[in-house]
Parts: C-alpha cells; structure tokens; sequence
C-alpha cells in the first residue's frame, strides 16, 4: 500500500503505554475472540467467559518502529475512510459523523464494558469509537496467516462499516430484533450485520483502489484477510469442526463475497444483506 506521507485522521485518542512496545502477554485464542466480539456488539462485557484454554499460550513483541508504522497506517486508513463516507452522506443530503479511533495496550474501558486486546478490533455503538490494540497485526498474521497492510486496513474499513450501520440506524434496529428473538435468530441477524459491514469495507477499498492507495497484490490480501476470518475456518480452527447454527460472522465464501461486491460496485446500495 502506498500510504506513506498521506493524509492521517485527527480522530485519534492514543491511550497506548509510554514504552512505546506492544504488551507481552498471552493469547485468548481464536473461539475467545468471536465470543468478546459478540459481547461487543451487544454492548456488554464477556471477557470473563473467556480464558486461556482455546489456544496455544503465545508471546507477542515487535519495536517501537514496527509499532508506530501501524498506528500511522491505521490514522491514513481512517482518514480514507473519513472521506469516502462524507462524499457519501452529503450525497444522500446529510453529514458524516466521524467516529474516534482509540489505540490502547492490553485492556481499555469502553462505553461498552473492558475493551481486551483478545476481542481484535471492535466498535463500539455506545460512544461512537473503534478500539484498536496493534498487536492483532501480529494475531492476523501469525494465527489467522493473513498478514499484509492492505489485510489490516481490511479489519479496520470493516469497523468503520459498523459505525455506518449505526449513522444509519441499521445496528440499533438489527440490536432490537435480536433482543426478541432466540439465540438462532440474533445469530443469523449477526451475519447479516457484519456481511455488510464487510461490503461496506469493500466499498471504502474501491475508492482505495481508485486513489492509488492499494498497489498491485493488495486486493489480493486483503480477500485472504476476509476469508480468514469466517465462522466455519475459524471453528474448524480452534475446535476441529463448525456449527453453522451458532455462526455469527459469516462463513469465509459469504464474507469473501460481500467484501467483493463493495469493491466491484463502490455502491453502498448493493449492500443490503437483510433481504
């Protein structure tokens, strides 16, 4: 990606240590992110039903260099995304609000409850914010072998794409039908959410392509880094085999297809995943 020396985000809150190194600490694991990131989304804090047993125990450092290369990558892709959903809602007659990125080591308080580091990156409807620990670079591409910074910027777009739901009063409305419904059912609505906000990143990396910001071999990444992250790879990964009932993500086809058809359209319009 071509992101060095473009325009970053002043909608940064860094709540990162003063060493200037990622933590070193151990992982929750993959089966422990999917239930932090559910907990998340409903605005509630799970992190005590997870613990250490999902996964191998892993050690995570990098330099300050590595670090601060990350959190300029993560302020351009903001930025970017700052811009393509402005253009967009003055389109359709309205204003963007901008969201607040905050970058924090380990753990955070969150309108939403503890923000961990385990959960990946997370948005929080609560108070407007994505909450990003860097080291989930190193999680993408030591766990989830999708590395990249187009895969990250990925992760990120995606996030952005949640806050849009809410702007939209598509999280608020998808939150209250859960509420009515059994578990089944909020989970399908779940998938129905986060593929669009999937599609929705597809269309900030339209623009992304656009611009000049994506080289050649990044959409290539960046499809590796959607597919990574379905409910069945990442259930087959942690515990041998998936349940599609209990799937709240996407499978990787599904989130690789409504990635793709942002991209290829840029229309916000082709990502209604509710009917």
């Amino acid at each position: 990606m071509r992101w060095q020396g473009r325009e970053e985000s002043k909608n940064v809150e860094d709540r990162r240590g003063s060493g200037g190194n990622f933590r070193s600490g151990k992982s929750t694991g993959i089966l422990g992110v999917i239930i932090l990131l559910v907990g998340a989304y409903y605005g509630v804090d799970l992190s005590g039903l997870v613990g250490n047993d999902f996964s191998p125990q892993v050690t995570q450092q990098t330099n300050s260099q590595e670090e601060q290369q990350l959190a300029g990558l993560s302020k351009v892709v903001l930025a970017d995304t700052e811009k393509v959903w402005g253009a967009y809602f003055k389109q359709m007659g309205s204003t963007y609000q901008e969201l607040t990125m905050v970058l924090y080591n380990g753990s955070t308080p969150t309108a939403c409850g503890t923000g961990q580091s385990a959960m990946g990156p997370f948005y929080c409807p609560n108070d407007h914010k994505v909450y990003l620990d860097l080291s989930f670079y190193h999680e993408m591409k030591t766990q989830l072998g999708a590395g990249g910074d187009s895969a990250f910027s990925y992760v990120i777009a995606h996030e952005v794409g949640h806050h849009v739901q809410n702007l939209l009063g598509i999280l608020p409305q998808v939150h209250q039908a859960q509420q009515r419904g059994d578990r089944k059912q909020a989970n399908q609505l779940s998938v129905r959410l986060e593929l669009q906000a999937d599609c929705f990143a597809g269309v900030w990396a339209n623009q992304a392509v656009k611009s000049g910001l994506f080289e050649a071999g990044d959409e290539e990444k960046a499809f590796k880094a959607a597919e990574s992250v379905g409910d069945d790879r990442l259930q087959k990964r942690s515990q041998g085999y998936a349940v599609p009932d209990s799937f709240t993500h996407g499978t990787s086809a599904q989130r690789l297809t409504w990635f793709r058809k942002g991209l290829q359209s840029g229309n916000p319009a082709v990502c209604n995943t509710f009917e």
